[in-house]
């Protein structure tokens, strides 16, 4: 037995740090075409390794894990550990900063451009969406819907409406009220996580992802959702949005959020996968609505037509709920927009 670190020393991760003879071994003796073991020169801690051809730090699980969900590779991110080890903190600071972080030997991108510093806004939502992503394992689902109820009653009402509240009857009332009435029969995704348990809020207070101009994301917050009618909805998501995009938004507008919907439709995107805003542990994203063409069933037998139809697409956190549960909310929203009579949904 040979102790070749003593104890107080630091050394590279991986360095030999001593010699266990195996019973039935004779003493000194070295296995054949085997190098007598040398021992290594202690490092300071922080040094990094500077022989060009040593092996390079071993990877933690959680490293190794975060490089993969960011499509990252080990030379991408410059290590800040001993010997140049990657460490979770060089991981989340390099996605932040756009790759500011990486390797001295990486190259960088030729031509001419110009720099965008991040604001205020853009920093949060960096920081956030970072964040989310090394918090929740993140699993997306999606469900087709037919929209055919909504659309006949915008049809009818949209010009009054327009004309009386000042802004126009959009989707997303309709949708949010869906998504109050699904989570009363499926309340635990209207939670979030402590630790090892989940506390599964009893009012929904519902948060909104409102764009600032392509200048971040906001997603303020309609408390007591689960109240109020489409009607009541749609306001309240107008006059969010409104003081967002006027910078009006107060610190209680943001706090207390359960559950997010995000809503890129208006852009015609077909599935969005969304970051969880935490410490929610469920979004879920509504993309454009489009005329297809539909089966349906009737008396006659099957026939076509053509429909309004649209993606919803949930991210969901796998620590908290399973793909049953999220598959069954869905459904159950997928459902109620289907077959609810949104004719008195205004009243």
């Amino acid at each position: 037995v040979e102790v070749i670190v003593q104890e107080g020393e630091t050394v590279e991760v991986g360095a030999q740090l001593g010699i266990l003879q195996v019973e039935g071994e004779q003493a000194g003796t070295a296995p054949a075409a085997t190098i007598a073991p040398t021992r290594p020169a202690a490092v300071r801690p922080g040094t990094p390794t500077t022989d060009p051809s040593a092996p390079p730090p071993p990877l933690s699980p959680v490293v190794s894990r975060l490089l993969a969900e960011h499509g990252l590779s080990p030379d991408d991110v410059a290590g800040t550990g001993t010997g140049g080890r990657i460490k979770r903190k060089d991981v989340l600071d390099h996605v932040a900063t756009g790759g500011q972080g990486a390797r001295s030997g990486a190259a960088p991108a030729s031509g001419d451009h110009r720099v965008v510093p991040f604001n205020t806004a853009r920093k949060r939502t960096a920081d956030h969406m970072v964040r989310s992503k090394a918090t929740s394992p993140h699993v997306l689902q999606a469900v087709e819907v037919d929209f055919h109820r909504i659309a006949d009653v915008r049809a009818v009402h949209a010009a009054d409406w327009k004309a009386r509240e000042g802004f126009a009857l959009t989707y997303l009332p309709f949708i949010a009220r869906a998504v109050c009435q699904a989570i009363g029969d499926f309340p635990n995704v209207n939670a979030s996580i402590d630790k090892e348990s989940l506390l599964v809020w009893q009012e929904i207070h519902l948060a909104i992802a409102v764009d600032l101009d392509f200048d971040g994301l906001v997603a303020p917050v309609i408390r007591g959702a689960q109240k109020k009618t489409v009607a009541d909805l749609a306001r309240s998501i107008a006059d969010l949005a409104s003081k967002a995009r006027n910078k009006s938004l107060s610190p209680d507008d943001f706090s207390g959020g359960t559950y997010t919907i995000s809503n890129s439709g208006v852009f015609g995107t077909m599935i969005t996968a969304p970051i969880i805003n935490q410490p929610q542990i469920a979004i879920l994203s509504t993309d454009g609505i489009k005329k297809r063409p539909v089966v349906i069933e009737t008396d006659d037998g099957d026939d076509i037509v053509v429909r309004p139809v649209g993606i919803l697409a949930q991210s969901f956190d796998h620590r908290a709920i399973d793909g049953a549960y999220s598959a069954a909310f869905l459904k159950r929203i997928k459902d109620i927009i289907e077959e609810t009579d949104w004719g008195s949904a205004l009243d």
